[in-house]
């Protein structure tokens, strides 16, 4: 698709970069059928503090559901590469952020980069859900549909809004599933940086058991908070000042530098 044929970004939607000073940096990522509004929130803490900060917008994300139904796993896994990649441009020190699928993507991008200096992650899907929801997807698609339900705007907090596409779009789901999820869900020993973990112990979009997978696996440093006040997209709910400031001050911790009065 040409940009000139590209849809429009959704108001709120748009991606975030932030020139901070210093040699620490930030990359920020939001999830599955979301975009950056999620996370923006953090991104903003993170600017506040001196970060260099990159929020991309994912690609099909952010703009019609149409638009996502044509992207991959490989899709979104290439924009995260190239946004570190321009972080890195400015940064040394760099930590990485996600919510949901952002902090699998954040996961995957550990994996391949063993100089990030620690992880973020906010309620992150970390294996394939179950054999029988994945054929129950497969017999939905053999019927001819494309997309199910939405996950979007799971929070408690009655007065927040998410802004996610209505529709769960179903060929992308597969591929964050079995070219994303699968592969990675063994290898989460390999990963030695330190984790600051946050997890929602209602959470109606991924299970608070993946966190717990995650934990046990992870070959560094851990540090797990329970969020009980929280669902799914915790940055937007009543807890987020919490994962704001402690997501700060664990970068502050890991990156050497000194929090700011």
């Amino acid at each position: 698709m040409s940009t000139d044929d590209a849809p429009p970004i959704l108001a709120g939607a748009e991606p975030f970069s932030h020139h901070g000073d210093g040699a620490a940096g930030v990359l920020v990522l939001h999830g599955f059928t979301g975009n950056p509004s999620s996370m923006r929130g953090l991104a903003m803490a993170f600017a506040e503090a001196g970060y260099h900060v990159e929020l991309p917008l994912l690609p099909g994300h952010g703009t019609t559901i149409d638009d996502m139904l044509r992207t991959t796993w490989a899709d979104w896994t290439d924009e995260v590469e190239q946004a570190y990649q321009r972080l890195a441009e400015r940064a040394s020190d760099i930590v990485l952020a996600g919510l949901s699928m952002g902090g699998s993507l954040a996961l995957w991008l550990a994996m391949y980069h063993p100089e990030i200096k620690g992880l973020v992650c906010v309620n992150p899907a970390t294996a394939p859900v179950g054999g029988d929801i994945m054929e129950m997807v497969r017999e939905a698609q053999a019927g001819g549909a494309d997309v199910m339900p939405g996950i979007g705007n799971d929070i408690a907090d009655p007065d927040e809004q998410e802004l996610a596409y209505e529709g769960t779009p179903l060929a992308p789901l597969l591929s964050f599933m079995t070219d994303g999820l699968e592969p990675m869900s063994t290898r989460y020993g390999e990963l030695r940086m330190p984790l600051r973990l946050f997890t929602s112990r209602q959470d109606h979009v991924v299970e608070p058991t993946q966190s717990v997978h995650l934990a046990g696996a992870h070959g560094g440093e851990l540090d797990h908070t329970w969020l009980e006040r929280s669902y799914h997209v915790a940055t937007q709910d009543f807890e987020k000042d919490h994962i704001f400031g402690e997501a700060v001050a664990f970068a502050d911790r890991v990156c050497g530098r000194r929090a700011r009065r």
